[in-house]
């Protein structure tokens, strides 16, 4: 799974809200500054997220955005199904943009990408943009520290 650049932009700004909920409005120049994304993409960004219920703005000096919803009434998997439409590593096992295959009757491969998917879907429904705030961020030694190898679970 791999997600868009709006998606990636989405859940920074989301995240940022998630920080300050209770605290009153963000304004968009500052999450933009804060969370290194282009103002005018987020603009768009923020408008699509209003319509979707997920934040609310108001204007004036001291207005911009907050969350409209909790936290924990906000899943991961529903920000990156609305922005990417897609949680699946490829389009035969999708639900939302399934992708007929010449080789379904016969691809040995396919049943890994679907238990992929439901794991990935189940994960991704469960995470509230609450839990996930509460993780601590993921160091760079982290990603490099494991080296795959066979059977370990990864």
């Amino acid at each position: 799974m791999k997600i868009s650049r709006k998606t990636d932009y989405a859940l920074r700004a989301l995240f940022h809200l998630v920080g300050h909920y209770g605290k009153g409005p963000v304004s968009i120049r500052e999450l933009a500054v804060q969370n290194d994304i282009p103002k005018r993409f987020l603009e768009q960004i923020m408008l699509d997220m209003k319509s979707k219920g997920w934040v609310t703005s108001s204007s004036g000096k001291d207005g911009g955005y907050v969350l409209a919803k909790k936290p924990e009434r906000i899943t991961m998997g529903e920000v990156i199904r609305h922005f990417d439409g897609i949680l699946a590593p490829i389009g035969c096992v999708s639900v939302t943009r399934y992708e007929p295959c010449t080789q379904e009757g016969t691809c040995r491969f396919r049943r890994l990408f679907l238990d992929v998917r439901n794991y990935i879907a189940r994960l991704m429904e469960k995470a509230s943009l609450a839990t996930v705030y509460l993780n601590l961020p993921v160091a760079t030694g982290e990603v490099f520290a494991h080296e795959f190898m066979a059977g370990d679970g990864i």
